[in-house]
């Protein structure tokens, strides 16, 4: 009888999942407002695969505040306030296929669910308890733990450990996203990358960053099993 070898999942959220409809990004708007009395547009502050620290910090450099501890914590603990009340406002959407690759996933003992992702811990289950799919990952890698995303993946790989009682080997584990931040994320760590074309970056943009797979969308579920040895 041949065991099927155990395979570790990891995915990025926004982009990947789910489209906030705008939720994250007004509600940066709204904590700096409300935490530092200025008023931004963010047009020119990268947000698409950065850290919610990342992004936080990019904000008070460019207007010359202290990004101390205590500052940092303070705009984040403001924007999860705003995220939680935006994300009702905002028509967002689970991504096409998600929810049906999801559950198939779920049900397979070897597959291991988990996230990858630039949110904060606690803005990553706002997100995904409002689009009904938080329940489907076991753990994850955020914000909190590091600001540089390029460290998440030992940080999800020492996790899978503690839960499972076994190393994955990094040819066991794939890093699913849809920024080349997500691809260089999974490369960092000598995962297996897995783009997906469905947030700000092209197919033709992200095929310039090497990943391993290529993916339009996660629509053909039994397609993206297969393609994946799922």
């Amino acid at each position: 009888m041949t065991v099927t070898q155990k395979r570790l999942l990891l995915f990025d959220i926004d982009g990947t999942l789910i489209h906030s409809g705008g939720a994250g990004v007004h509600a940066l708007k709204s904590a700096f407002t409300e935490r530092f009395g200025v008023t931004d547009d963010l047009h020119d502050i990268e947000i698409a695969g950065v850290t919610d620290s990342g992004i936080v910090v990019s904000i008070l450099n460019k207007h010359k505040i202290p990004a101390t501890n205590e500052n940092v914590s303070a705009f984040l603990d403001s924007y999860l306030h705003f995220l939680s009340l935006e994300l009702p406002r905002r028509v967002g959407k689970l991504l096409p296929g998600v929810l049906e690759l999801l559950e198939k996933l779920k049900s397979r003992p070897h597959l291991v669910l988990a996230l990858l992702t630039g949110n904060v811990s606690r803005g990553a289950q706002l997100k995904l308890e409002h689009y009904g799919v938080w329940h489907f990952f076991e753990f994850g890698a955020f914000a909190d733990d590091h600001h540089d995303r390029n460290r998440l993946g030992t940080v999800a790989r020492a996790r899978a450990r503690e839960k499972h009682g076994r190393q994955f080997s990094t040819s066991q584990i794939d890093v699913i996203g849809d920024t080349p931040r997500d691809i260089a994320c999974g490369k960092a760590f000598g995962a297996r990358t897995i783009a997906v074309a469905t947030g700000t970056w092209s197919r033709d943009q992200l095929a310039k960053y090497q990943p391993d797979f290529l993916i339009d969308d996660l629509s053909d579920v039994e397609g993206v099993i297969n393609t994946l040895g799922w």
